[in-house]
């Protein structure tokens, strides 16, 4: 029974957690050690990190959680928030330890929900399995070049070229941090969606150095697409990205998920994941044409109150909002953004 395990937090190094994500089935980047100075130090939340120790003394699992909170937008205690995976890994029985005491916590903080996702499939009650979201991934193969002949349609491949015949060229390095944000944040600016702040990418580079890519797709200097992403245990998966509303007729962005790809395959990774999107739409539609398989994910929830999910930025409640924002300076959405992202988990 799951009760034959103790719950209780971390107390190691960074490098003590990480070396045991290595042995657990469901695993991701979202679960590395380096999310906890991330969510602390940038954003300002409290973090709960647990082990599931076994009768013996040997750790069964781990799980990272985060508290965000606000009087806007209410009280959430999530596994990982601004990100599309989390929840516990571990043991089946550690797991569901876990899950439990997560429940328990948030009953006691009195949150208005608890949200775990996982990306493994896991029943424990309390929490109910909430499957609004999947994500898109992709095998990959051993070169670039087997990748482009027999793994992209040929209507692809075309719109991947248009980008290289008007010269543009990727780049990837953490030097790239400040053109990939200058892209980012006009492109969440042009959706009408609060930006994450500049700090919370600054923190990733510094404690997820070895995890995170930064890329830009380039014309004559001038960066028209670009993307942040992070791999772990054989897969890369493009967390953020943004591209050049005036040069959309141009498709940088399929240059962008490109150049991600062939750097997955250069650092040896078996997959590439083009992340979270809501079932059949227009989002969906375009990571499928890549030749991708989908997989939903099998999130857990429990809410005292009956919340059915944190608060969603496109949601029609707040259409007036985000027409206006749209029509807002970068300049100031880079200001007024961040303090307001940092609520929505």
């Amino acid at each position: 029974m799951s009760e034959d395990l103790t719950v209780e937090p971390f107390e190691g190094p960074a490098d003590g957690w990480n070396d045991l994500l290595g042995r657990f089935e469901g695993a991701t980047f979202c679960h590395l050690y380096g999310w906890r100075r991330v969510m602390e130090d940038a954003l300002g939340h409290q973090t709960h990190w647990w082990v599931a120790r076994e009768p013996g003394g040997e750790i069964g699992g781990v799980l990272p959680l985060t508290r965000v909170r606000s009087r806007l937008f209410g009280d959430y205690l999530i596994s990982m928030p601004f990100l599309n995976y989390g929840g516990p890994v571990g043991s089946p029985k550690a797991r569901e330890a876990l899950a439990r005491r997560a429940a328990e916590e948030a009953r006691t903080l009195g949150v208005d929900l608890l949200e775990l996702r996982n990306r493994v499939e896991l029943v424990a009650e309390p929490l109910e399995r909430n499957q609004r979201k999947l994500t898109v991934v992709k095998t990959l193969p051993e070169s670039s070049e087997d990748l482009w002949e027999d793994g992209l349609r040929s209507k692809v491949r075309s719109q991947v070229r248009r980008p290289m015949k008007e010269g543009m060229e990727v780049r990837d390095g953490a030097e790239l941090l400040d053109p990939f944000y200058d892209v980012f944040s006009t492109t969440m600016r042009d959706l009408g969606t609060p930006v994450l702040s500049k700090g919370f990418f600054e923190s990733i580079r510094e404690h997820l150095s070895d995890a995170v890519v930064f890329m830009t797709v380039e014309l004559e200097g001038e960066p028209l697409a670009a993307g942040c992403g992070l791999h772990w245990g054989g897969e890369l998966e493009i967390t953020w990205a943004g591209a050049s509303r005036d040069h959309a007729r141009l498709s940088p962005n399929m240059l962008l998920y490109w150049g991600m790809m062939e750097k997955a395959i250069e650092l040896g990774l078996e997959r590439f994941n083009f992340g979270r999107c809501t079932p059949d739409s227009g989002t969906h539609r375009f990571k499928r044409q890549w030749g991708t398989e989908d997989h939903p994910l099998p999130w857990l929830q429990w809410s005292e109150s009956g919340i059915p999910s944190p608060p969603d930025p496109d949601s029609p409640k707040y259409r007036t909002a985000i027409d206006v924002w749209r029509r807002l300076p970068v300049g100031l959405t880079n200001r007024i953004g961040p303090p307001i992202s940092r609520l929505l988990p």
